[in-house]
């Protein structure tokens, strides 16, 4: 006869074979399609998540999906700039990034944060290689435009010959959002933007935002008010009306700009809840907000405020 544990043990083990079965569409749909995931917030910052996070795109790659992950690192780069006593300073939402910064942006997220990701992957079973911008001309940058912030870019073109052939040996490439322009001027570019090129480029299935918010919400005072699915004009209706507005704004714009070069579907999700990741791609009711062009809406359009 079974003990009361080992009772527990038996019915946990049927719970996760149960879980794995009813994922397997959603495997077989994906096998061979690009996620391009943008890593950041609080699950880059909590080594629990942290490791969740790596152990995620591992299974992903496992299982025949072709992850690669994109990161910026601003509290890592705070911390160091405190340390060399220069200030941080921000204008508009952007890093005011003059010569000085611009070094330690380099630094941290090129030889810090972007090894320390491989590490982890590859401490996971992946099989991880670290990318920026100017590896293989993966990125050619150009000035942000804006005046008085110094070295900030935008994305002026992707050349994918390296990622493809990343992928197609099973690797999983990470990307730090530093690139450079004709001349050999690094820039710091916005790691939402990077993802997003990134998988217009490669004509990727999704770009997945991972943030610490639940998503798109119609109040951004009530977690119950997320939006599950939205269209592109959907979307940019909600940053007319100030729905969406302050820092999610350009994440909002970013998935809008992928989905309108190629990209399939963009998700917004909320990189606090462990295995979110999963969550959203493997199960039918996903956990964030996912933006579609209006001929995939899989449901009835969600009624604006």
């Amino acid at each position: 006869m079974l003990t009361e544990n080992e009772t527990s043990q038996q019915q946990a083990e049927a719970m996760r074979v149960k879980v794995l079965s009813e994922a397997l569409p959603y495997i077989q749909q994906f096998a061979g399609r690009t996620v391009v995931v943008k890593y950041g917030g609080a699950a880059m910052k909590d080594s629990t998540l942290k490791e969740q996070v790596m152990r995620d795109l591992v299974f992903l790659s496992c299982v025949g999906v072709r992850p690669i992950l994109v990161h910026g690192g601003g509290p890592e780069i705070n911390s160091w700039l405190t340390k060399l006593n220069i200030e941080p300073q921000f204008k508009n939402g952007l890093r005011v990034t003059d010569a000085p910064t611009m070094d330690v942006v380099e630094m941290v997220l090129v030889g810090r944060v972007n090894k320390e990701i491989v590490s982890l992957i590859n401490k996971a079973g992946g099989n991880a290689v670290g990318l920026c911008g100017t590896d293989g001309n993966l990125i050619k940058a150009r000035p942000h435009g804006q005046e008085g912030i110094g070295f900030v870019g935008e994305v002026s073109s992707v050349k994918t010959t390296v990622i493809d052939s990343l992928l197609t040996s099973g690797c999983i490439p990470v990307v730090s959002s530093v690139a450079a322009d004709e001349t050999g001027q690094s820039y710091n570019i916005n790691a939402d933007t990077v993802a997003g090129e990134i998988a217009a480029a490669l004509g990727a299935e999704k770009l997945i935002l991972m943030t610490d918010t639940p998503g798109i919400l119609k109040d951004a005072e009530d977690p119950s008010t997320l939006l599950a699915q939205l269209s592109i004009q959907q979307a940019r209706e909600l940053i007319h009306q100030g729905v969406v507005s302050g820092g999610m704004i350009p994440k909002v714009t970013c998935c809008v700009r992928s989905l309108a070069q190629g990209v399939s579907a963009a998700h917004i999700i909320d990189g606090r809840i462990p295995h979110s990741l999963l969550l959203e791609i493997f199960t039918t009711a996903g956990i964030g907000s996912m933006i579609v062009a209006s001929e995939y809406m899989s449901q009835s359009p969600v009624s604006l405020p």
